[in-house]
């Protein structure tokens, strides 16, 4: 994975917390974001490029 997401996809803050992470979208490959807040309480979040929504 070449790309890492900055932001978080679901709440937009920057993604500076040692539990947050980035991973390509299962559908297209585009960089998602997800911070540790939003991981432990399931927020969705949708691909900016395909619309893929997972939990």
């Amino acid at each position: 994975m070449s790309n890492r997401a900055s932001v978080c996809s679901s709440s937009g803050i920057p993604l500076v917390e040692t539990q947050s992470t980035s991973f390509p979208c299962p559908v297209c490959g585009n960089p998602i974001g997800r911070s540790q807040r939003c991981r432990v309480q399931a927020v969705s979040y949708i691909c900016p490029t395909c619309r893929f929504e997972g939990p």
